[in-house]
């Protein structure tokens, strides 16, 4: 095997082992800690962490460590999370929250060097175009990297199938969940009942083992940037000052196209923080019990994932606004089945409907607006996707932030009102550019972008 690719296979599957127990863990945090909303609060906690990290870690960590290392130091913040939810308190899972959000921006930036340096040595040898290479390698990364979100919430659901304290759900119990919520401990109501320690232990454990593997595998197989290379790694880390990047974000802010697209940006965040805190506890949870949550969040993944890769390839024929319009409508009648409708075991089927339209939605907030960022901001695409990142992260921290403070319904009101005011203002956007550039096609072009945006995502 050629060893580029080797490389970039080990980069991949060590994603794909440490993802898979993150992935899982934050599917269950609002679930899994309850009380006083811990779990929410260290996701909120979270995320304003990786804000800071994003501004000012990478370059640094990346310049002294290296990729390699750096990709493997930061892997290790994220076990110290999976070890703080052994004995969750706010003494252990808030400052674990905060090791994961520093470690975060450092080993997505250093993964997205490590394989752009990879692509180029290849290309260079093998005399292709180096976008070309980069772009495969990126395609490999994330075929591998996606399926992190099936595999960890399998085995959620699976582990947590095994609880033997399953008991009936009573309709008095009933009546507090869904959108008008009794703004109790419904998983402690409910027939979840919370599972047994041993349970949730296995589970960590399992989780806790995988982070440990991803790390082996980075330090055991990975290969360091070769001594030639080093110019290359030079170049693409020979950025401005971090204060200059960290001013360079906010003179951004001049550009009056990125103002209008701060709500599209922090809808986003919005809407996977309501569907992965509040759906999955409030819904989910409450009604089937916190077996449910794995099986439901893997539709959620699955169809996301597929969805990305059909409308990344269709969006060229579609235009993007067509696509947005798909997704406003999609969003917006879930919202609004979502305030009527009363959760109940017995319909089963339509717990899984809301995460599959979900995940068509939210493929087209992620696919879209990340090609409109580089299309819209071709020249100053660095200070434009620290803005993304900063905005959608802003997004997660308010959504986790209130999600314990106010009912499901107010939540969902919100939603719609932010996705409204987001259409109305990515509207002026459009215009603005047809106005500019009449007669110029606005269908997203293809650029590659995909990679650096997924950094929000953790």
């Amino acid at each position: 095997m050629e060893r580029n690719l080797k490389n970039v296979l080990v980069i991949s599957f060590g994603f794909l082992l440490l993802f898979t127990a993150y992935g899982g863990l934050q599917s269950l945090q609002s679930s899994l800690h309850s009380e006083e909303g811990l779990g929410v609060a260290s996701l909120s906690v979270l995320y304003a962490a990786l804000i800071l990290s994003s501004m000012f870690l990478p370059p640094v960590l990346i310049k002294k460590l290296g990729c390699k290392w750096t990709i493997a130091g930061s892997m290790c913040c994220y076990i110290a999370f999976s070890l703080g939810n052994f004995y969750a308190s706010w003494y252990t899972l808030i400052p674990t929250s905060v090791i994961l959000g520093l470690g975060g921006a450092p080993l997505w930036s250093a993964k997205c060097t490590y394989l752009t340096i990879a692509g180029n040595s290849y290309a260079e040898k093998a005399g292709k175009n180096g976008k070309d290479i980069i772009n495969q390698y990126f395609g490999v990364f994330f075929l591998i990297f996606q399926s992190s979100g099936i595999w960890g919430n399998l085995i959620s659901s699976l582990i947590f199938s095994q609880a033997s304290n399953k008991v009936e759900i009573s309709e008095e119990n009933l009546a507090c969940c869904g959108a008008y919520d009794c703004m109790t401990d419904t998983t402690n109501t409910t027939g979840s009942a919370g599972p047994s320690n041993s349970l949730i232990y296995t589970l960590l454990g399992i989780y806790t083992a995988s982070g440990v593997l991803a790390v082996l595998l980075i330090v055991m197989f990975l290969d360091q940037i070769k001594s030639d290379q080093a110019e290359t790694e030079k170049e693409i880390l020979e950025t401005p000052s971090f204060w200059s990047t960290f001013l360079a974000t906010f003179q951004h802010l001049k550009d009056k196209r990125q103002c209008l697209l701060i709500p599209l940006t922090m809808y986003s965040g919005f809407e996977q923080g309501f569907l992965s805190g509040d759906y999955t506890k409030t819904y989910v949870t409450c009604a089937l019990g916190i077996h449910y949550v794995g099986y439901v969040m893997i539709c959620f993944s699955a169809v996301n994932s597929l969805c990305s890769l059909l409308f990344g390839k269709i969006s060229q024929f579609t235009g993007r606004k067509l696509l947005f319009a798909l997704a406003t409508v999609t969003n917006t009648a879930c919202i609004i089945a979502l305030l009527l409708w009363k959760p109940h075991p017995k319909q089963i089927a339509v717990f899984f409907v809301f995460p599959a339209l979900w995940g068509l939605s939210d493929a087209v907030w992620q696919t879209q607006t990340n090609g409109l960022y580089g299309v819209l901001f071709e020249k100053h695409t660095e200070a434009a996707f620290a803005n993304y990142r900063l905005w959608e992260s802003c997004g997660f921290v308010i959504a986790f932030g209130y999600s314990t403070k106010l009912q499901v319904y107010i939540k969902l009101y919100i939603l719609l009102s932010v996705l409204v005011l987001s259409m109305v203002t990515y509207g002026v956007v459009e215009y603005l550019e047809a106005k500019s550039s009449p007669g110029t096609p606005t269908a997203t072009k293809k650029e590659n972008v995909g990679p650096v945006t997924q950094e929000t995502h953790m």
